[in-house]
């Protein structure tokens, strides 16, 4: 029947062997050869999406796999690493039939061209829930990664894009009718619903990144806790105030000021935190600028032993009720 799931040679031949870059060998191998240009070194990452923990099952299949393949873009986005190639691990179910897979393989070809990474190799066995599983490779001028932790007391740190649109999306997603999301306008509901759907790594900023950043990371986890991660060698103060946020998520804090902690501690937001020196801040704006990426200085870095505070306009410390998404069992998380 047609609405049958392929079986996996069927599957690997029809959907993902189009998908398949130099050294693939089609998909016709269990193994690949990978060439790194001579003078550079590989970055490898890996990030796995489990259903109803990372998605929801009614989300579309080219959804899914654009969000599979961009979360792992955007950790390579931060090491300052050009995409190569990945790896894909498919857990599937009885409901990843023939046209679903369709989707999920036009979802993926579509990132995977627009980056450059293109598919290797990986492998697909049954499942009780839907499982992905993307490892992605890319490279950077021998020892030159941007790591997470580089910097020094007094370099500024900043983040690109705009935050805490995605947990709001996932916000919107668990509570469709939560009175804050009813004050809003439909247009600013439905950017905020596809931030969650369709993060968009930050490869552009990369050659920025290595030539200017001290230290980088992705914020998937919420810029607090991700910020603790980044500052976490020495100290850091940085001003909520001065966090980028979209029109929808400021409309959405007019409407529940509380949501604050949401949009920093909910994460996915798949934007770069780093970290500058000072004397190269405006030429890495400046940089920014020039590949159309927003970038904003939201703190600085601190002497080691001290604290890494987040500041009301007032000037005060804010504490949080949770700083970062830690992965739990038994719910739907961001």
């Amino acid at each position: 029947m047609a609405g049958d799931a392929p079986g996996e040679f069927e599957l690997i031949a029809r959907h993902f062997a189009p998908l398949a870059g130099p050294g693939a060998f089609g998909l016709m191998d269990d193994a690949a050869t990978l060439a790194v240009p001579a003078g550079e070194s590989l970055v490898v990452t890996k990030d796995m999406l489990v259903e109803g923990v990372h998605f929801f099952a009614e989300d579309a299949p080219a959804s899914i796999a654009h969000k599979a393949l961009a979360v792992n873009l955007s950790d390579l986005a931060a090491k300052g690493a050009k995409p190569l190639g990945f790896l894909l691990g498919f857990g599937r179910t009885r409901a990843q039939d023939e046209a679903w897979c369709a989707g999920f393989a036009s979802g993926l070809a579509a990132l995977s061209g627009a980056s450059g990474c293109v598919l290797m190799g990986g492998d697909t066995v049954n499942a009780p829930a839907l499982t992905l599983s993307v490892t992605a490779f890319g490279t950077v001028p021998r020892g030159r990664m941007v790591p997470r932790q580089g910097g020094e007391p007094g370099d500024l740190v900043y983040v690109s894009g705009t935050i805490g649109d995605a947990a709001l999306g996932l916000a919107l997603r668990l509570a469709p009718d939560a009175p804050w999301a009813a004050a809003m306008t439909a247009e600013r509901r439905d950017v905020l619903l596809d931030r969650y759907l369709h993060p968009q790594p930050r490869n552009a900023l990369a050659p920025a990144l290595l030539a200017h950043a001290r230290g980088a990371m992705d914020v998937s986890d919420g810029l607090v806790g991700d910020a603790d991660k980044l500052a976490s060698r020495l100290g850091g103060r940085f001003e909520i105030d001065r966090v980028p946020l979209s029109e929808a998520a400021l409309a959405a804090l007019s409407a529940k000021p509380d949501l604050i902690e949401t949009i920093l501690t909910g994460g996915d937001d798949y934007e770069i935190l780093c970290v500058i020196p000072p004397d190269q801040s405006l030429i890495f704006e400046a940089a920014a600028r020039e590949v159309g990426v927003l970038v904003t200085r939201i703190g600085a870095l601190e002497a080691a032993g001290s604290m890494r505070l987040w500041c009301n306009p007032d000037g005060r410390e804010r504490r949080f009720t949770r700083r970062a998404y830690a992965h739990s069992f038994g719910t739907q998380e961001s």
